[in-house]
Order: C-alpha cells, then sequence, then structure tokens
C-alpha cells in the first residue's frame, strides 16, 4: 500500500543514516589495522563521501570549558590529600600523562560543575542535531574526558590521554590523522599548542582568539569562525588578590592607636611593614581558599562569579601566586624580628589549615576566624614594640567572635533561598541558626562589656585624659552589633560583615562616631 512521502521524516532518517554510516567507520578505523601504503583508510573514505559532515574535533582545556582539568585535578588533590602534592614531581618524572593519571586515580571531580562555554555548547548541540559527529579529544586524562561526555551527551569519541601517552600538540594531530585522515576534521582549539592539529584539519575554528592567534592560524588552516570572549584584565588578577580584604589589616595599627604612639614616625613605618606582610600572607591565603572552594563556590548564587570559579581566570595563577606572596611575606616580617615571621607564618599555616579542613568543623571555624583578627593586633603590638593589654585582647576575641557568627548566619540564610528547607552553609544547617544567632549576640554582648570594664578601671585614667567620652563608646558599639545581626536576618548580608560594614552607610557613621569619641577622650 502506497504511503505519501513526509519531509520531515526523510530528513530525520537521512540523519540517522548519516550518522550511523560515521559511527561505523569510527568503529572500524579504530579497530581495524592500518590499510596498505597508499591506500585511504576506512574513515577517511567515509569523511571524503560525506564532505561537509567531516566530524567535529573538540579540544576540552581552554576550549570547551574555561578551566584546565589538570589544575582543578591539583586543586581538588589540595583539598582532598594535601600531603600527596609532595609526590607529585615523582609521578612527572614519568612523564605528564602518568602525572595525570596519578592524580585522576585519587580525585573526584563533577563535571555539572565546570565551567562550560555556553556558546560552543550550544553550537556543538547544533552540529549534533544535524547528524554530525562529535569528537572530544584532549590532554587531560580519559578518566576525566569520559566523565564530561557522559554529562553533555554530546560526544561520539572520546580521545584522552591513557596514562602513557600525553595526547597533546604532535601526538594529537598524529592520532586524529590516523583515524579520520589528513585535512579530514575541524578542529575547535583555543591556544597555540593546537596549531600543530590545526595543520592537518580541514576547517579551524578557534575560541577565545587573540588577533595574533588567529593570524596564525589562517596560515595552517581554512578558518572558519571564533567564538569570541574577553580576556581577563590586569584589575581581574588584582581582585583575585582580595584587596578589599586588606582593610582587615589596619588592626595592626590598633596597639600603636592604643598606646597613643601614632605620632612615633619609626614606629609607624614598622607598622606599616607589617600591614604590608599580612597583605601578602592574606591575599595568598585567600587565592589557596578559592582554589580549594572551587565546587562550593560554583554551587553558591554569588560566589560563583568569582574569578577562579567562573574561569575568567586560569588557575595556574593562584597556584603560582600564592607561595610568591608567602615568600614576600616572610621577607617583609623578617625586616622587623624573627618574631613578627613567627606570627606571619603561624597565621598563614592556620588560614591553609582552615581552607583545606578546619572551617568545616563546627564552632573550631568560628574561633578560627575570630583568632585570625586578633593575630593580626599580636603583630601590630611586636612590630611596634607596644605591650598589649589583656582587655584588648579580650575585647577583639569577643567581638570578632560575633562578627563570625554573623558570617555564618548570612552564608545560611543566602543557602536557603538556593536549596530550601535542605540548604547547609559549610557544616552548619539551617536548624543551627537559632544557635549561631543567640551564641553570635552574646558574644557581641560580651564584647561591649569588657570594653565597659575597661573605661571603669584605673588604667583608663592614664591614658585618656577626658576618659567619660569613651562612654559613648559602648552605646553605639551595642547599636552596631544589633544591627549588623538585623541586616543578616533579613538576609541582606555580604557573605563577610567588615566587607559589608564598609560599604553601608550605618555602618560607616556608627564606625567613624566611635573613632571620634576615642580621639575626643585623648
Amino acid at each position: 500500500m502506497f504511503s505519501p512521502p513526509h519531509p520531515e521524516r526523510e530528513l530525520a532518517l537521512t540523519k540517522a543514516s548519516r550518522r550511523s554510516a560515521v559511527h561505523e567507520n569510527l568503529g572500524n578505523a579504530s579497530n581495524a589495522s592500518s590499510p596498505p601504503l597508499g591506500q585511504p583508510s576506512a574513515s577517511a573514505r567515509t569523511v571524503a563521501l560525506l564532505g561537509s559532515l567531516s566530524p567535529l574535533v573538540v579540544d576540552l582545556d581552554g576550549t570547551l570549558i574555561k578551566t584546565d582539568l589538570l589544575a582543578e585535578s591539583v586543586c581538588s588533590l589540595l583539598r582532598q590529600e594535601p600531603l600527596t602534592l609532595m609526590a607529585l614531581p615523582i609521578w612527572l618524572l614519568k612523564g605528564r600523562a602518568h602525572l595525570k593519571r596519578e592524580i585522576a586515580q585519587r580525585v573526584q571531580l563533577d563535571p555539572t560543575l565546570l565551567p562550560y562555554r555556553t556558546e560552543l555548547v550550544d553550537y556543538l548541540r547544533a552540529e549534533h542535531d544535524k547528524g554530525r559527529s562529535i569528537v572530544l579529544a584532549t590532554a587531560s586524562d580519559e578518566q576525566f574526558a569520559r566523565q564530561v561526555a557522559d554529562h553533555l551527551k554530546l560526544f561520539d569519541m572520546v580521545l584522552a590521554s591513557d596514562g602513557v601517552n600525553n595526547l597533546a600538540a604532535e601526538r594529537k594531530r598524529a592520532r586524529l590523522v590516523a583515524q579520520f585522515g589528513e585535512k579530514g576534521f575541524d578542529y575547535v582549539g583555543n591556544e597555540s599548542r593546537d596549531l600543530a592539529v590545526w595543520s592537518s584539519a580541514r576547517k579551524a575554528i578557534v575560541v577565545s582568539p587573540s588577533p595574533r592567534l588567529k593570524r596564525t592560524v589562517a596560515k595552517f588552516a581554512q578558518f572558519e569562525s571564533a567564538f569570541e570572549e574577553r580576556s581577563a584584565s590586569l584589575g581581574e588578577y588584582l581582585r583575585a588578590l582580595r584587596p578589599q580584604q586588606w582593610l582587615k589589616n589596619i588592626l595592626v595599627f590598633v596597639p600603636l592607636f592604643a598606646a597613643h604612639l601614632f605620632t612615633e614616625p619609626i614606629l609607624l613605618i614598622r607598622t606599616v611593614v607589617a600591614f604590608v606582610a599580612f597583605c601578602c600572607c592574606a591575599s595568598s591565603g585567600y587565592l589557596i581558599n578559592d582554589l580549594c572552594d572551587l565546587p562550593a563556590d560554583r554551587h553558591h548564587p554569588s560566589k560563583r562569579l568569582r574569578p577562579f570559579a567562573s574561569g575568567r581566570l586560569p588557575l595556574a595563577y593562584g597556584l603560582v601566586t600564592a607561595p610568591a606572596l608567602v615568600v614576600l611575606g616572610s621577607l617583609l616580617g623578617w625586616l622587623l624580628s624573627w618574631w613578627s615571621v613567627g606570627f606571619l607564618l603561624l597565621y598563614f599555616t592556620l588560614t591553609v589549615a582552615y581552607s583545606l579542613r578546619l572551617k568545616k568543623v563546627v564552632l573550631l571555624d568560628v574561633f578560627l576566624l575570630a583568632t585570625f583578627y586578633t593575630l593580626r593586633i599580636i603583630a601590630g603590638g611586636l612590630a611596634a614594640a607596644v605591650p598589649l593589654s589583656v582587655w584588648l585582647l579580650a575585647f577583639s576575641m569577643f567581638l570578632f567572635l560575633s562578627l563570625a557568627f554573623i558570617k555564618r548566619n548570612a552564608e545560611l540564610v543566602i543557602m536557603r533561598r538556593v536549596d530550601g528547607d535542605r540548604a547547609k552553609a559549610r557544616s552548619y544547617e539551617l536548624g543551627d541558626a537559632v544557635l549561631l544567632v543567640s551564641k553570635g549576640t552574646a558574644s557581641g554582648y560580651a564584647a561591649v562589656l569588657v570594653l565597659s570594664l575597661y573605661i571603669a578601671s584605673g588604667s583608663v585614667k592614664v591614658l585618656y585624659s577626658t576618659h567619660q567620652v569613651l562612654w559613648l563608646v559602648c552605646p553605639l558599639l551595642l547599636y552596631w552589633i544589633d544591627y549588623l545581626w538585623l541586616v543578616a536576618h533579613r538576609g541582606e548580608m555580604h557573605h563577610d560583615p567588615l566587607v559589608f560594614a564598609v560599604r553601608d552607610r550605618t555602618s560607616r557613621i556608627l564606625i567613624l562616631l566611635m573613632l571620634a569619641a576615642a580621639l575626643i577622650a585623648i
């Protein structure tokens, strides 16, 4: 019985038959022995027949994703098994492919959280729907490459490093030529190392190219198109160091201010050196924290926009810059004293331990955050050779403990919007919010109590001519603490209370009023 033609059905069958032919010949090419000299392979004959439907080969690192899986896996290793990092040079002696395989066997990467180039993925999906064969060819380890392929469900074949051969540059070109023939495939890449592959490709598609790379690629292959993306600016590299957090290091000036010695030029210079040294160590700690926090940051509604989490900056920048900043900070500390170097390294060690493990330990994490602030004050006292008051240290611990509880509570409120009643922040669950509020407000009130006891003590009369004015600081501080907790309760708190305080008009006014009262009291 005759059936009328259905154009859409015929088109679908044509796509299916083409894809079937490609898949069959790709499989034959993978399993068959090499053809006699001078005769084209089965895959090359298929490509010649299909013409415009040549396989589309896509690189992974820096192309399909904005990051590099080797750097990603090193960061995961730093987070999961930090001591194993000492074995990296030994593995590297056996080759990059062996190094990648050893790391891949020890870490887990979540392909759903990787920063994909969405425009390129959409393009590949469109080509896939046309019946075109899409191949993933990467120097990353095969384990990670297949996880990405299984997630996207776009690729008909995956070619990757296997623990022995590092599939990059010339080796990748040779593998693709053996599979598809010279000029038998189109290739999508992103860097000069891909020029070897483009030299044997039919067409070149370039991702995020520089003008120079575009011109060079055009000499090797037919340039088809480019997926443009603005490269990271110098400002973005600087922002990764979190210079806004350097404001916290002003705490090193507190002992100098409390002792009324801020007019002494030598002491002031020494304290400035301590400030810069802490800025170096703090930025190094923030870089390590961001590198270790990649999965959590990518799941967070605002932290996913951070330079490393979003893929705007290469992870290698953080892996190189972090140790360099520690060395620079230690050298600056050495100019002051060995004690200063010791406290700097203690601060840095604690921040790294916090980033790797301790921030997941409930309550201990907030006590460590308060300790970081107090260590800055102690380091400032050492730099200026100023004796530290127990009143000052107690006030610091209680005040910054309250701010640390605000930080955790604010994170819970934010994550509740993302995950609902199942929300978690670090190791805190949504049900812990009431406990965080009670402990945080109690710590803040304790700080005000310590301050009032200090003002009532006899020692304050020696330093302040009109010490009665200092009583104005107590209600102002109490108001500020209550205000911060109210903002956090409403879900309007920045994930860092001190950064919020700098940007918030009410907080700035209250802090200036407290400083003014302290100056008038002198």
